[in-house]
């Protein structure tokens, strides 16, 4: 077993593919060049103490249970617990975490925090998960630690990221393709404008449209929307109940087929269609899905009125970022225009920077 544990994992940009991950369909998610990092160090306690940057300090015994840590640091403490549940030893430790992960921007700083934190457990007991089954454990601290009933998306992107790559996720199966992802090889960027309106999974909203697939799913006897083609679609759609529950399901069944063609289209790098799928895909969170808000709205209308060949909203939704494709001299007008407006609605700016396709989760210095 190793005294000390330096390890990282990265937020995440999902490039297309959004509430896919509960439905068993697809997502095209990268991994962020942003990281979380966490420090550490064994004690001879039976107690853990986490430092994170911005956030103070907490403190919790190790035979942690649901529902005895809460805030921050219950991401860190239901780490600990579904790690020790799926048979990885726990000890005392202190933590201390950095991280350039943005929180509450739709970019994932709660996977990126869950995996560093997971990784650096797992290798100080001298345990080696395989990606897929420690995206599960910190998808378990998520869903039944902390009380946020998220997909798998965040945690594999995080834990499964490549450098230089887009990931084709089937949630069917858990599998998991390297998809060639450079746009900067053809001459346009990958931008992500973080909205400054903050977002939380544990709340209503999300469960709400969780529920709404479910149903949906009963009306048209599947077990999971990804079941359903997307032919002849109203027709089929016409079983579902609700209305509100069939809009939500049309989201689902289309944005499966996007993501699709969406990887068809990169690997003919064809950026073109690529934006145009992401422009639909947008389009249908917004009328179909309902998750975008007017400033989400906005700031990918201007982000197109300047020359992006696509945006869209990325993330749970109910604020944080919009990804575009963005020709690099068209950036800063982009930018300018975007704060022209956050000063004249006196709301903040957003901030706007180019990201690229990062690596995953890993120990940096065992020492």
């Amino acid at each position: 077993m190793t005294g000390t544990v330096i390890a990282s994992a990265p937020g995440r940009v999902n490039l297309i593919g959004e509430h896919t991950d509960y439905n068993d369909g697809f997502a095209l998610p990268i991994a962020l060049d942003r990281h979380t990092e966490v420090t550490l160090r064994r004690t001879d306690y039976d107690a853990v103490t986490v430092r994170a940057e911005g956030h103070g300090e907490a403190r919790f015994r190790v035979d942690i249970e649901p529902g005895d840590v809460t805030g921050w640091a219950a991401y860190v403490a239901g780490v600990f617990w579904a790690a020790h549940e799926a048979g990885v030893t726990v000890s005392g430790a202190d933590l201390t975490i950095t991280s350039t992960v943005p929180v509450g921007a739709g970019l994932s700083s709660s996977a990126a925090l869950e995996c560093a934190v997971l990784t650096a457990i797992s290798a100080a007991a001298g345990v080696v998960l395989d990606p897929i089954q420690a995206a599960r454990i910190a998808q378990t601290a998520e869903n039944d630690y902390v009380g946020a009933p998220t997909g798998l998306l965040d945690q594999v992107a995080s834990m499964c990221g490549r450098d230089g790559h887009a990931l084709l996720v089937d949630f069917a199966d858990t599998s998991v393709e390297a998809v060639p992802f450079d746009p900067t090889a053809d001459g346009v960027e990958l931008v992500v404008v973080d909205s400054r309106t903050t977002h939380g999974h544990a709340g209503g909203e999300y469960s709400a449209r969780r529920d709404s697939c479910e149903r949906a799913a009963r009306d048209l006897g599947v077990a999971m929307l990804r079941e359903v083609a997307d032919d002849d679609l109203d027709e089929v759609l016409a079983a579902v109940v609700d209305p509100v529950d069939r809009l939500r399901a049309r989201h689902v069944v289309t944005e499966n087929r996007r993501v699709l063609d969406a990887v068809q289209a990169l690997r003919a790098r064809d950026l073109p269609t690529f934006g145009l799928l992401m422009d639909c895909s947008h389009a249908s969170m917004r009328d179909d899905f309902a998750i975008t808000t007017p400033v989400i709205d906005r700031i990918a209308e201007v982000a197109r009125r300047h020359g992006a060949l696509g945006a869209r909203m990325t993330g749970g939704g109910f604020g944080g970022s919009v990804i575009a494709l963005m020709p690099p001299d068209a950036i800063d007008g982009m930018t300018a225009a975007l704060h022209d407006e956050a000063r004249a609605a006196d709301r903040p700016s957003p901030e706007v920077r180019v990201a690229r396709a990062g690596a995953g989760a890993q120990v940096i210095t065992p020492r």
